[in-house]
């Protein structure tokens, strides 16, 4: 995608073969700055501080970090460090353990002096690969916008989203996001209304900031104004990520997405879900007994960050003092409240057997840690 004009990605390989180049996503959507990796520890406080986010991005700096972890240490014990540290920043992303396990499954045979460049090598290919699965999800799913544009008659078909499943949650094109984009960029008028996604606020922050970057009409809503806009027809189609799917197509993805699945249901609105496979956990069942959901600090709740008039960058508290916080990452959505699963091999129903037909590679391997 383009920031200003120019290609930009979410990761990269720095020219020196030394490091791994990121955007701090902590800093949109007010300044756009860019950090360099060099350890695991580095790797490790990008993840964890959310400097990275989103689960196929997680899953590739999770990629990359162990690279850098091998180059200082290759042995055995190494690797089983550098996966436990890594695995840890995160618990709900599935993306990361999938990544961590790919890795090391691709260099655990090697001698120690050949790991750290077969490591870089695979976290590569991972970059790349997904990026061709968001662009076949983006294709998948604009077949969907477009038949809802075909009936609308030249209006714009308005879309809901929520979080951030765009590419800055990704290497590129996004998840969610994807289709928007296609769709946008092959001349289908359309609307999106993002929703601002507290506490962390990555709808106003992020995806309003590269829906406009990239030209993409878009409005910011209250979190809770999704039921009211479907409530009146404003709502065509409502499309998510993911940041992990069970094995019965129960949807984890950031805290809110339930209520506005609820609301989709209630109101006869198709509620989509974009799910590259390495979302996929088929060792887990019923999402809402079975997957950790993370629980992030109070202060995410309790303060609020963002531009004074004056340009200066500043944090409040909007609680009284004293006052804690609860705060959940994600939620679990129940299969029946979602009319399909966008992936890269097409739109599927969230059932379990249309989810081991699509991806009988994946359904009969169970993950084991690296």
């Amino acid at each position: 995608m383009k920031v200003d004009g120019t290609p930009t990605r979410t990761i990269w390989r720095e020219p020196d073969g030394r490091a791994v180049g990121i955007i701090d996503q902590t800093k949109l959507p007010h300044r756009f700055e860019t950090v360099r990796l060099e350890t695991l520890e580095e790797a490790a406080h990008a993840i964890r501080a959310m400097l990275v986010r989103g689960a196929p991005l997680i899953g590739v700096t999770a990629a990359y970090g162990l690279a850098l972890a091998l180059r200082a240490a290759p042995s055995d014990i190494g690797l089983a460090r550098a996966c436990e540290t890594l695995a840890a920043t995160r618990p709900t992303a599935i993306n990361l353990r999938w990544a961590l396990d790919t890795v090391s499954t691709a260099i655990r045979d090697l001698p120690p002096e050949r790991r750290a460049d077969a490591a870089f090598a695979r976290a590569g290919e991972i970059a790349e690969e997904d990026v061709e699965i968001c662009a076949a999800i983006g294709r998948h799913g604009m077949a969907l916008i477009e038949a809802i544009a075909a009936r609308k008659g030249g209006e714009p078909v308005n879309v809901l989203t929520h979080c951030n499943a765009g590419w800055l949650a990704t290497v590129d094109w996004g998840t969610a996001t994807a289709p928007i984009y296609m769709a946008h960029d092959a001349g289908i008028p359309l609307h999106v209304w993002v929703d601002e996604t507290r506490p962390r606020n990555q709808g106003a922050s992020l995806t309003a900031w590269e829906l406009s970057h990239h030209g993409v009409p878009c409005t910011l809503i209250a979190d809770n104004t999704g039921g009211h806009l479907m409530q009146h027809g404003e709502v065509d189609i409502a499309i998510v990520g993911t940041d992990r799917v069970t094995a019965q197509g129960d949807v984890c993805n950031k805290i809110g997405t339930y209520l506005k699945a609820l609301a989709a249901h209630d109101n006869g609105v198709p509620f989509y879900v974009a799910l590259p496979s390495p979302t996929l956990d088929f060792a887990v069942s019923d999402g809402v007994k079975e997957i950790p959901i993370e629980e992030r600090g109070a202060e995410e709740v309790t303060t609020m960050w963002g531009k004074t008039a004056d340009g200066r960058i500043e944090t409040v508290r909007i609680a009284p003092d004293g006052v804690g916080a609860a705060n959940y990452g994600f939620d679990v959505t129940p299969a029946r409240l979602v009319t399909g699963l966008i992936t890269e091999r097409g739109v599927v129903a969230a059932t379990r057997e249309s989810l081991a037909t699509a991806f009988p590679e994946r359904s009969g391997v169970l993950r084991k840690a690296g």
